[in-house]
């Protein structure tokens, strides 16, 4: 991987940065005069960490002056930028990558340029990779595709592709299946019809969010208003916390607004409740 003025040498157990395309003085054969060539590799540093990318080149992907990739020995996903070497799996995926890398067959990694996501894809041809908690099908699966996002910093997505690779071109982000190249982010196909969301490769894959309303469970916060935003009304729901549970039975319309209150299940009234105390 060229940077600036280095080749950066990717290894199984070692990343190492070796001076490259610059001129260099040196004697040949012992003689008085010196030689001028930029011909030459210099002095190869390892980067600070342990770590490389094992037997998956097909993990490395690169934005800008970034590289992420993996190593599987050592179950971490990681990022290489102008600080040195950051493992990017400890952003709350320690766990899970240290089980599934070491389970995968193939490990892909693509970026997405459109989007800024490092993609990663896990695959397998008979061991048990998981979604992780909150997923709709959190069983046996032969593959699943990971988004990291520097903007936050963190892991924000599973998806429902399974490339075999992927790329970014001219801003869109393209990724192939059994030899098929699918873009991304696309409205309409090549014959002007609309595409569906969440579908790649012409198959629609189904979709679900997980949201996160307290970060810190050990603390109980109050909410004096939850908005909805959505194509049709949400009836008959209901909302449940380690503490209450209560159902939205439809929306009341007002300026084109759609409105409701959160009613309480159950017919015992708690007193030391919050709501009930207007705390």
């Amino acid at each position: 991987f060229q940077r600036r003025i280095s080749l950066i040498s990717f290894c199984e157990d070692r990343v190492v940065r070796i001076t490259a395309g610059k001129d260099t003085l040196y004697n040949a054969d012992g003689k008085p005069q010196l030689i001028a060539s930029n011909a030459v590799l210099g002095d190869a540093n390892p980067f600070v960490g342990d770590y490389g990318i094992s037997k998956n080149p097909e993990s490395f992907a690169k934005e800008s002056y970034r590289a992420y990739f993996t190593d599987k020995q050592r179950g971490a996903v990681l990022r290489l930028s102008m600080d040195g070497i950051t493992p990017i799996s400890s952003a709350g995926m320690n766990d899970y990558f240290r089980d599934n890398l070491t389970n995968s067959d193939s490990i892909i990694g693509s970026y997405d340029d459109r989007n800024k996501n490092y993609n990663l894809t896990l695959s397998s041809d008979g061991n048990k990779l998981t979604r992780g908690t909150g997923s709709p099908d959190n069983n046996l699966i032969n593959g699943v595709t990971v988004s990291y996002e520097e903007s936050v910093k963190g892991w924000t997505s599973f998806k429902s592709f399974i490339p075999e690779f992927g790329l970014s071109s001219s801003n869109n982000y393209y990724t192939f299946n059994q030899g098929r190249v699918w873009r991304h982010n696309a409205e309409t196909d090549t014959n002007g019809d609309d595409i569906n969301r969440n579908t790649f490769y012409g198959i629609a894959q189904p979709s679900t969010i997980t949201s996160v309303l307290n970060s810190n469970p050990k603390l109980i916060k109050s909410y004096n208003t939850l908005n909805y935003e959505g194509t049709a009304g949400w009836i008959g729901q209901s909302i449940i916390t380690d503490q209450q549970s209560g159902t939205v039975s439809g929306f009341i319309e007002k300026e084109n607004k759609w409105f409701n209150y959160i009613k309480g299940e159950g017919s015992v009234v708690d007193l030391r409740a919050f709501n009930f105390q207007g705390i």
